[in-house]
């Protein structure tokens, strides 16, 4: 998996995006590189990055969390100043709210994202969740996306999973849904994940990830 120097990351409702970014997170820390985690996700008050300040702070991760999360108050309160976040980061992980409301949020950012060199916005996939299961219905939402961010994804990131249930033939399943999201978007298909306890013989460009957003649908 290969890291920029800042990583969008988008999807469905219960893609499993924020699961990835805390991963994407864990292994830029890992290989001993500073990296910043900003939770973007003002729409769903429920599975977020927020909820892993304690795992973060324990491996050295920059957590930067809207005004009020993790609190009983609702309010989309955004507060990061996204060039200083930037400039003092080797690595940065947008993980943005779910589908095209979420994605409104990050368009407040765009001018500045745009200027940068080194830039990947990942779309996260998962084809056993509601509204994305066929190929065309993942590419309309990653459509609203762009358009909701005014950016456009680099990437496909097959995450396809039920939870901790997930075995390697739902994985293997899942690989001809990426292949056709992809190709219809003309994108590369970057990953397809699978949790660390099973194995990888024979899948295509494996991304081992570890279950930390315990749900059925895992977002």
């Amino acid at each position: 998996m290969n890291f920029s120097k800042m990583n969008i990351i988008t999807g469905h409702y219960g893609s499993g995006k924020t699961n990835f970014a805390v991963n994407l997170a864990l292994d830029i820390a890992k290989s001993g590189r500073q990296c910043t985690i900003v939770d973007l996700d003002i729409v769903n008050p429920y599975f977020r990055t927020a909820d892993f300040a304690d795992l973060f702070a324990k491996n050295n991760i920059t957590l930067k969390v809207p005004k009020y999360a993790n609190s009983n108050l609702d309010i989309p309160a955004l507060n990061f100043d996204i060039n200083s976040i930037i400039s003092n980061s080797e690595y940065v992980i947008l993980d943005v709210g779910g589908d095209d409301a979420g994605a409104t949020a990050l368009g407040r950012y765009a001018p500045a994202i745009s200027k940068l060199d080194d830039v990947q916005m990942l779309y996260v996939v998962n084809r056993f969740r509601y509204l994305t299961r066929q190929p065309e219905e993942a590419l309309e939402l990653m459509r609203d996306i762009e358009a909701a961010a005014a950016l456009r994804c680099t990437g496909i990131v097959n995450n396809s999973n039920l939870g901790l249930a997930t075995t390697i033939e739902d994985v293997e399943s899942s690989v001809d849904y990426a292949k056709r999201i992809a190709e219809l978007a003309g994108l590369p298909l970057v990953c397809n994940t699978i949790k660390r306890d099973l194995s990888t013989h024979g899948l295509e460009n494996p991304y081992e990830v570890d279950i930390y957003v315990k749900t059925i649908w895992n977002d």
